[in-house]
């Protein structure tokens, strides 16, 4: 026992003012969230490349020169890192190409900035292979589970997002009526085609977009 805690009047073991017993507890919860959000953030850029099945803890651990004892802590299987690169895809998905697109006003003119940030995110490219959802859809297609199915929620969500605009704008008379749904598949089935020629170094992928993208807010 130390010394201190054997003298009279000792306020060993009285908690000082402004801490808590939790506060070391919590201090390692947001260094594993730091940690499980940097992992994920490098998975996509994985993903990107190579594929949801491409990602496993020991490639992380030798990229990220971490163990993969601590990995495995923070993320128990294969299937959750998965998950975790598929939730950290969106998010910067979302905060690169809808979230700015939201302050123009709604119809024509934010399909047309939804547009030029979906080029912007896979001209750049936003992941080190171009578009994440691009690379893993077709993959996961056939593979039923939680992993397609976060996949497919969300290319599900991207598409309404198109066909909402579109009905937006046709209802207000900036376009002709139209199938928005189908619009919204035939764009999106564009955008996915131009990635896969922006890898492949074709100069006019950007120019085909915007082509498209124009002939449906053709005005009457």
């Amino acid at each position: 026992m130390s010394d201190l805690a054997q003298q009279p009047g000792s306020d060993a073991g009285v908690r000082p003012p402004g801490r808590s017993d939790t506060a070391p507890t919590d201090q390692r919860l947001l260094r594993g969230a730091r940690a499980r959000r940097a992992i994920a953030r490098h998975a996509v850029d994985v993903a990107s490349l190579e594929g949801l099945n491409g990602l496993s803890i020991g490639r992380l651990a030798t990229d990220l020169g971490l163990s993969k004892s601590g990995i495995q802590t923070l993320f128990r299987t294969k299937e959750n890192l998965q998950l975790a690169a598929v939730e950290s895809a969106h998010e910067r998905f979302t905060d690169a190409v809808i979230r700015p697109a939201q302050d123009a006003p709604p119809g024509v003119a934010r399909l047309r900035a939804l547009m030029d940030r979906w080029i912007v995110y896979a001209e750049t490219p936003l992941f080190a292979g171009g578009c994440f959802w691009a690379a893993n859809l077709a993959d996961f297609d056939s593979r039923p589970g939680r992993v397609r199915d976060a996949l497919f929620r969300h290319h599900r969500d991207w598409l309404g997002l198109i066909a909402h605009e579109l009905r937006h704008a046709a209802d207000a008379g900036e376009i002709p009526d139209l199938d928005v749904d189908l619009a919204a598949f035939q764009i999106d089935a564009v955008l996915i085609a131009a990635n896969t020629a922006l890898r492949l170094g074709d100069a006019d992928a950007v120019g085909k977009v915007r082509r498209v993208v124009e002939g449906f807010l053709a005005s009457r």
